[in-house]
């Protein structure tokens, strides 16, 4: 169980990165996180996936080359963090006291997708550090499990048109995303085991992020599973 950081104060920006394997649950995750966080007065900003906005334009991660899908996750890491501040500056500007940024991958998930020396290369040539990358950028990263593991039979294709990957693969690609957040003090794995239902998983997600937050959920997490 995670222990409440407590540091939630009057005026504070709180930034998350929602990541996960294939068909783990993301794009509903940050729907629900965003209406629970907004029923409990916060003003929430939902930033959208930068590899869906690329690769629904027409790129076609199998049919490129090596380099070609280097280039592709080197400009798809500078593409996330311009979306990113976009964000975090309005958060910056708004008036509001409680803020919630909820980031769709963050920028470490990149690395999850090259091998060491090709990540290390592309931070070389953009002028980054993966330690301000992963430690210093976000508040918390919450890592949700692909269905392929735990929830085999709820594994579907169907709902993307940018998957592609088999449940072996699905599950590889799910470890490499994990470990890529390896070294925030603050990751934690919403799991499939356990869960009688995706919405067990759901309110997983949410009593994770709260408890780190220092947030009261009892009540409202039982209401809400109602």
């Amino acid at each position: 169980m995670t222990q409440p950081d407590q540091i939630v104060t009057k005026r504070h920006i709180y930034k998350i990165v929602l990541t996960g394997g294939p068909c783990g649950g993301k794009t509903t995750g940050q729907d629900r996180l965003r209406t629970f966080f907004e029923e409990i007065g916060w003003k929430v900003y939902t930033v959208p996936e930068t590899a869906n906005i690329l690769l629904g334009g027409g790129v076609k991660f199998a049919e490129l080359t090596q380099e070609q899908a280097y280039k592709f996750q080197k400009d798809l890491l500078l593409t996330l963090l311009r979306i990113e501040t976009v964000f975090f500056n309005q958060a910056n500007a708004s008036s509001a006291e409680r803020i919630l940024i909820i980031c769709d991958r963050g920028a470490m998930d990149p690395s999850a997708y090259v091998d060491k020396k090709s990540w290390a290369r592309i931070l070389e040539e953009v002028n980054l550090d993966q330690f301000s990358l992963r430690e210093d950028r976000y508040d918390q990263i919450l890592h949700m499990t692909t269905a392929a593991d735990g929830a085999e039979e709820y594994y579907t294709l169907a709902n993307s048109n940018v998957r592609s990957e088999t449940v072996q693969e699905a599950i590889e690609q799910d470890r490499l995303t994990r470990d890529a957040w390896l070294g925030h003090p603050r990751v934690d794995v919403i799991e499939n085991v356990g869960c009688k239902s995706f919405d067990d998983k759901i309110l997983r997600l949410i009593a994770a992020l709260c408890s780190r937050m220092g947030l009261p959920t009892q009540d409202r997490l039982a209401f809400n599973s109602k």
